[in-house]
């Protein structure tokens, strides 16, 4: 991730989620906050109701993965914080699925540049 930083912290969560902007997709949930720094900030969060540690996981290295390819093409000055919908059966979820839904919901977040 060349331009981007990631979130670790409880309270840059808490904010982004609270002030951000939600865009929905089948199985993500994209909250968008705009911030005054020329990098861009990422933050994946899975719930433990999701699974156990080894599936969020991987389903986490999914979504870092789908990012890097969309990376170059998203907007600098934002900060992203990527959910899982809870109900989701996380052990069936593809790598194309995650990337065409994150492609579209940050499509229409109008974060993409064409």
């Amino acid at each position: 991730m060349k331009q981007t930083v990631m979130l670790k912290k409880n309270y840059e969560f808490k904010i982004v989620l609270t002030k951000g902007r939600f865009y929905l997709s089948k199985d993500l949930k994209i909250v968008v906050l705009k911030n005054k720094k020329d990098i861009k900030l990422l933050g994946i969060a899975v719930s433990t109701k999701n699974g156990k540690a080894f599936e969020r996981n991987r389903i986490k290295r999914l979504i870092r993965e789908s990012y890097k390819v969309l990376e170059d093409n998203i907007q600098n000055g934002y900060s992203i914080v990527i959910l899982i919908n809870k109900n989701i059966d996380i052990n069936n979820m593809k790598y194309i699925d995650i990337l065409t839904q994150m492609e579209k919901t940050l499509k229409k977040a109008q974060l993409i540049k064409e």
